[in-house]
């Protein structure tokens, strides 16, 4: 009888202490379940570094945009850039320079899930562009044609040189945005984003079709064109949640 006794005092011992060691896990758990990663909210301003990169190469071409973007929700960014472009563009019978100012305005949404405080994105956006220019037509060969007795006649073009000069151009254009944005370091993020543009309007010289829009790029046939930025942007962070 005495035996049992202790039997069941120790086993009575063992199942507290299992219990207050269940309690222990219990509470570490909740409190790691507890934890809270909070993403900053800010304003992200940066620059594009494809532009001057490209003007190194290309000596018919300079530009300069400055980005920036606003955090509006978990998913949803508001998002801005400004520009300038010059181009210069030699076609069989043409060379014109076209030189302005832009801004595109739009949002981006982010696709991708981050792992606690991860602040990465892969993104979708849209953005609408207007940008007001000038057109240069530096210089331009036309068509000479005449004719005997119904016969045609070509005769060797003579190139105008002297510029033609036309102010207070204008273009609109939508564009879809997809783009990858990696924080390598403290609040500083490089992205990579590519773009395609519909031309919306476009105001031309007379006699003559704009082949450049500054924020555009080159126009297609069709009205249609490309684009890719690599930027470079520093989030300054106005509070966390």
């Amino acid at each position: 009888m005495f035996r049992f006794i202790i039997s069941i005092c120790f086993l009575i011992a063992f199942i507290d202490g299992f219990s207050q060691e269940q309690k222990k896990d219990s509470l570490v758990n909740n409190q790691k379940d507890s934890i809270i990663f909070k993403s900053a909210y800010g304003i992200r301003v940066g620059f594009d570094i494809s532009k001057p990169i490209k003007a190194q190469f290309d000596k018919a071409y300079s530009g300069l945009e400055i980005v920036a973007d606003y955090r509006l929700s978990k998913r949803f960014y508001a998002a801005v850039e400004l520009g300038f472009e010059e181009q210069t563009a030699d076609e069989d019978h043409t060379n014109s320079t076209a030189k302005g100012n832009y801004i595109k305005v739009g949002f981006n949404f982010n696709a991708y899930k981050n792992w606690l405080d991860m602040n990465n994105e892969i993104f979708l956006g849209y953005r609408y562009g207007f940008s007001i220019f000038e057109q240069t037509l530096n210089s331009y060969s036309p068509n000479v044609i005449s004719g005997i007795n119904g016969n045609p006649i070509y005769f060797p073009p003579n190139t105008i040189t002297t510029p033609t000069i036309t102010t207070g151009l204008n273009a609109h254009w939508s564009e879809v945005v997809i783009g990858f944005r990696a924080e390598t370091f403290k609040n500083f993020f490089v992205t990579f984003s590519g773009s395609y543009k519909v031309m919306m309007s476009i105001k031309d010289p007379e006699n003559f079709k704009s082949l450049f829009a500054p924020g555009f790029n080159r126009i297609f046939e069709g009205g249609t064109g490309f684009g890719f930025n690599y930027t470079l942007t520093y989030l300054i962070p106005f509070k966390k949640k």
